[in-house]
């Protein structure tokens, strides 16, 4: 379960990352830049819901002392 969120932060970043380069490489359009920050926000909601069912299921705990 870790490993797959550290993936899909690193997806979230070279998508962000590839939506910057599109930006300032595409001056016509942007069709691609588009895309690249859709994908970047597809890739956060399933991030989301997965901390979401983890933490519900018990699979991730908070470390954070009460």
């Amino acid at each position: 379960m870790k490993l797959l969120i550290l993936l899909l932060l690193a997806a979230i970043v070279v998508s962000l990352l590839s939506g910057a380069i599109f930006l300032f490489r595409d001056r016509h359009g942007g069709e691609r830049t588009v895309k690249a920050l859709t994908l970047r926000i597809g890739l956060s909601l399933v991030l989301f819901l997965l901390l979401l069912v983890g933490f519900q299921s018990g699979l991730l705990q908070s470390r954070v002392p009460m």
